[in-house]
């Protein structure tokens, strides 16, 4: 699982993998999984149907390249000459453009010499012989006028399939985009083009307010309480028995004349990416709490109203936002993070959580993006000499880092420095990997044994 960053974890996406490889390691994986940044890399890599069983140099030098290149052609003539061709063609052929869709094409710009006609089910290609891990890439679903601490909903794309593992609907990637009702298809659109995803699951210009000022100075709670509806439970005996199909009652209150202009403001966001519901009408509420596919989230308020859950909604909004303490606020079982304050002034380059006694529990290895032995060490066990010192010397953590999520272009030298660092990293962790890999398999052994 990776973590979004734009360009510079594009770059970090292909330093861990080809640590991986030399380690021997990729066939242990069965998924990958990324968002913003890290989708570049995947889709770039899937390209090549077997771009796991080959020396990864090769990728890293193509993205060496756009990386380090100019990036002052994205706003050439040629170029928004080229924009405006594209979109008025994705607009004939019945898609909703918006901003996102042009900054998908600057991404097409960005990482590759000309247009990019490559498709997300054309990745099937990588997968036939299970050659490869299976790619997942996700985003989320969000409504105006909401801000995602009251609705969010984690939408997942693999060349098989796109859709909710919330609702346990899904659609094949050539028919998203299309426009269905009650389950059948009302109007086929052409499979959009991967560039067009890369702007949906990339979307740095859907942030809203609201979000900018809780990062700013966690002022969000206040704000939040004067912005979202509120739900007020009237059941005056929370203890009466109820049937599996039945709903608490519960008082559903629209924001206020003055909350609503305060939430209209702070949740509005430059642009966000619209695609035709394959959800609409499908009417999943009538017994959506005795479907087990069906999760409430707690992360919104929506799922105690489901007359404005997603079914009814004509489009999909799929913006890229941070989604933070997401486990424990869904009840999902993980592991419990303790990290000193050590930890947090000075990270280390890999940190193992296993929560023993708790088979449901995942087994997480986190890798946070650290340079400390590599200073001292090119490879592991081997140091560096005076002359490879300034090798070593990569800054990713200073607010004078040249990786600073916001630029696109890296000099030829800082992209290999990064690269190295993101290889090193996992190499020289070899040992922690394997023994969580071990602890893997003998809590399946104990499973198998015990049922």
């Amino acid at each position: 699982m990776t973590t979004g960053g734009g360009t510079r974890s594009f770059t970090t996406t292909f330093g861990t993998l080809r640590g991986l490889q030399k380690l021997n390691l990729i066939d242990c994986v069965t998924y990958m999984s990324g968002l913003s940044g890290t989708c570049w890399a995947m889709a770039q890599m899937y390209r090549d149907a077997y771009w796991s069983h080959r020396n990864m140099d090769e990728l890293i030098c193509e993205a060496k390249k756009h990386v380090t290149k100019s990036k002052m052609g994205v706003f050439s003539i040629d170029r928004m000459k080229y924009y405006q061709q594209q979109l008025n063609k994705r607009k004939e052929e019945g898609y909703k453009t918006t901003f996102i869709d042009l900054w998908g094409l600057m991404i097409e710009y960005l990482l590759h010499d000309g247009k990019d006609n490559h498709k997300l089910s054309d990745q099937r290609e990588a997968l036939t012989e299970g050659q490869n891990p299976l790619p997942i890439y996700v985003t989320l679903n969000i409504k105006e006028k909401y801000s995602t601490q009251d609705f969010k909903e984690w939408v997942e794309f693999t060349p098989y399939e796109v859709g909710f593992l919330k609702y346990g609907t899904f659609v094949c990637p050539e028919n998203f985009g299309s426009e269905f009702f009650m389950g059948r298809m009302i109007k086929k659109l052409p499979e959009s083009r991967i560039s067009y995803l890369h702007g949906m699951w990339s979307s740095i210009f859907s942030v809203n307010l609201l979000y900018l000022l809780n990062k700013v100075n966690n002022s969000e709670e206040f704000w939040h309480r004067w912005t979202r509806d509120k739900i007020i439970d009237i059941e005056e005996d929370p203890n009466l028995p109820t049937r599996p199909y039945e709903l608490k009652s519960h008082m559903f209150v629209p924001a206020g004349n003055l909350s609503s202009a305060f939430r209209g403001f702070l949740t509005d966001r430059l642009s966000v990416a619209q695609s035709h519901n394959f959800l609409k009408g499908l009417q999943l509420h009538n017994d959506y709490l005795e479907n087990e596919q069906f999760q409430r989230w707690k992360a919104t308020v929506l799922d105690y109203c489901p007359n404005q859950l997603t079914e009814h909604d004509d489009y999909l909004g799929l913006p890229l936002e941070e989604a933070c303490k997401f486990y424990s606020e869904q009840g999902i079982p993980f592991p419990n993070v303790v990290l000193t304050e050590e930890d947090k002034k000075n990270p280390k380059e890999c940190y193992y959580f296993n929560q023993t006694g708790s088979p449901e529990c995942p087994q997480v290895l986190f890798f946070p993006l650290v340079n400390d032995t590599f200073q001292h060490y090119r490879a592991p066990g081997e140091k560096r000499n005076d002359d490879e010192m300034h090798a070593g010397n990569t800054d990713v953590s200073s607010t004078s880092s040249p990786y600073g999520t916001h630029l696109l272009t890296y000099s030829e030298e800082d992209f290999d420095k990064l690269v190295n660092l993101s290889e090193y990293n996992i190499m020289n962790n070899q040992h922690i990997i394997l023994q969580a890999l071990h602890d893997a398999v003998a809590r399946k052994r104990q499973c198998y044994h015990r049922y």
